[in-house]
């Protein structure tokens, strides 16, 4: 079946591909390789401080470049469960388990977080815009 096709039946209406952008807010100790020196408790304020302003409609991109602690852009494809990833895509299983979950539950243009959670997303806080 086309992924096009497949994309109209799969669960709780979740689409077979999406692209999302994202702003890692990790703390101390949470990157691999990264000297990151804020507190946990601080990475969550500030997380949730850039999930408002990107709501508000703040420059993504600059929000991106300013704050992220991934590289920027920080643009990844995803594939759904099931679906053959596209060239240059990740398969939802191949990321964090928090950061799929919200990310295919957006819809194109909103902006939603994934919290930090020490099994579902152990790098800290995502703040996630769908971008297609």
């Amino acid at each position: 079946m086309a992924s096009s096709a497949l994309q109209q039946f799969m669960p709780n209406n979740e689409p077979g591909h999406i692209k999302v952008q994202h702003i890692l807010i990790g703390y101390k100790g949470s990157v691999p390789g990264k000297a990151i020196l804020r507190s946990q408790e601080e990475a969550r304020t500030l997380a949730y401080d850039l999930l408002t302003q990107a709501r508000s409609g703040i420059n993504f991109d600059q929000l991106v470049q300013k704050h992220t602690d991934d590289a920027p852009p920080g643009i990844y494809g995803m594939s759904n469960k099931g679906v053959h990833p596209a060239q240059g895509e990740y398969p939802r299983d191949g990321m964090v388990p928090a950061f799929g979950n919200v990310g295919f539950i957006l819809n194109v243009g909103e902006v939603g977080i994934a919290d930090y959670d020490p099994r579902n997303s152990p790098y800290g806080w995502h703040i996630i815009k769908r971008v297609s």
